[in-house]
Parts: C-alpha cells; sequence; structure tokens
C-alpha cells in the first residue's frame, strides 16, 4: 500500500457509514490523518480514524467541528464530503416541503457550509482539496422506477456548486471535483432490495459498485495524480447512463 497522503489532513462528512466509511478506512491505509464528521456511528471508526460530531445542516455546528479541527492542529484540512439522504420513493406532488427540505438539506446545504468553512481554510493556507460526492442522478440519469425529485435536484446541485467552486478557487489553489456513483452497494441500498434486479439489468457491467471502488475515484482526485483536475466529475457508474 502507497503513502500518497502521508502528511495529510482529510475530513470525511458520513465518515460513520456506507462509502464515507470506506473511504475513512481507505485514505487511513495511504497515510492520511482522517476525521469522520458525522451524526451518528462514531464509535465504531476504523482504527485510527478520529470522529467529530456534527450536524451539516446547522451553520454554526459546521463551523465549530471545522474550528475544533483546528484547534488541535493548524496543518490544512483537506475535505471530501460524502454525507446523504434520500426520500423514500415519493412522488412529487404528494412530497411535502418538510421532506423536500430535509433532503435538500442535507445533501447541498450540508456541503456548501462544508465546502465554504473549509475552503475558507484552505484558502488561507495557500490551496488544498475538496472532492464532493454527488451522483449519476445529477445530470446522467433519472432514477427509476424510483420517484426522487428532491435527491436528484440536490445531487444536480452539488455538481453545479462544484464547477462554481472550482472556478472561483481554482486560481487561488483550491482544486475542487467531484465524483458521481451509480448503484453502489451499501446499508441504504439495501433498504431498497425489491428494485435491485432492475437496477442491475440496467448496468451495463450487470452489479452494483462496491463502496471500495468509490473510495478509490475519491482517492484519485485527492491525489497529485489529479494535481491537473479541476471542476471535474469523474461519472462512476458501470455504464448504467450508456442505456
Amino acid at each position: 500500500m502507497t503513502q500518497r497522503f502521508s502528511g495529510r489532513r482529510i475530513a470525511v462528512t458520513g465518515g460513520g457509514g456506507g462509502i464515507g466509511l470506506s473511504l475513512c478506512a481507505a485514505l487511513r491505509a495511504e497515510g492520511a490523518r482522517v476525521h469522520a464528521l458525522d451524526r451518528r456511528n462514531l464509535d465504531d471508526l476504523p482504527e485510527g480514524v478520529e470522529g467529530t460530531e456534527v450536524d451539516l445542516t446547522s451553520e454554526a455546528s459546521v463551523r465549530a467541528a471545522v474550528r475544533s479541527l483546528y484547534a488541535q492542529d493548524g496543518t490544512a484540512v483537506e475535505l471530501v464530503t460524502c454525507a446523504g439522504v434520500v426520500e423514500d420513493d415519493v412522488a412529487a406532488e404528494e412530497m411535502s416541503t418538510d421532506q423536500f427540505d430535509l433532503v435538500v438539506g442535507v445533501n447541498l446545504r450540508g456541503v456548501f457550509l462544508s465546502c465554504r468553512e473549509f475552503g475558507r481554510e484552505l484558502l488561507a493556507r495557500g490551496g488544498g482539496a475538496i472532492v464532493n460526492v454527488a451522483s449519476m442522478s445529477g445530470n446522467a440519469v433519472v432514477n427509476a422506477p424510483q420517484r426522487q425529485s428532491a435527491y436528484n435536484t440536490s445531487k444536480a446541485g452539488v455538481s453545479a456548486l462544484t464547477r462554481s467552486l472550482a472556478v472561483e478557487w481554482g486560481p487561488r489553489g483550491v482544486r475542487v471535483n467531484a465524483v458521481s456513483p451509480g448503484y453502489v452497494d451499501t446499508p441504504l441500498n439495501s433498504l431498497k432490495a425489491h428494485m435491485h434486479e432492475q437496477w442491475r439489468r440496467e448496468t451495463v457491467l450487470g452489479r452494483f459498485a462496491a463502496p471500495q471502488e468509490v473510495a478509490g475515484a475519491v482517492a484519485y482526485l485527492l491525489s497529485d495524480e489529479a494535481a491537473y483536475c479541476c471542476g471535474t466529475e469523474l461519472l462512476i457508474d458501470g455504464g448504467f447512463s450508456l442505456r
């Protein structure tokens, strides 16, 4: 295993489970000092990963988490935004504003707040890397048969935010990129087992991604190997969007 992140600090929102948990383990194995930011599951993190409780929808909570990390050590903290929620197959005409706001609050507002607070510190320290986990559902496809208008909208916003920040911050040393996964084998997707056969059938490779495969893509965009990637959105959907 290489140590390409040795000496670097990386915060992962949603690091308590799913893709975020796999990413924490992968980055730690490659030498990074990793901080998992989540509201739950912080007692079951991989060895050496440090947990910080945060409510990503709260400006005060995100700002306090950033201050806490820098109070420990003034070294720059780079960022991966992995936290996300999805509505439970709700028709748009029946969706309440509370349901819509919950999804957009975590998936888009939370990403903006995290990028803004961590980005300010990176800009002040001369640069670094941010990777946002968007989704193929943000622009490549519309999820089906499930009805997820809030989720799709929030992930489209993450893609647009990534490009906007890349243009604003790239000249100042902060690279902002995104990974857009297709269907991934996570506990969240396991709740919709009745849809799995269709999803696999419509994926060219005929399977879901392992969380480690998404983690590998994120790690690439964080690494110096991707030093010329700015505003890149890496689609890793097993060919789903080609159908």
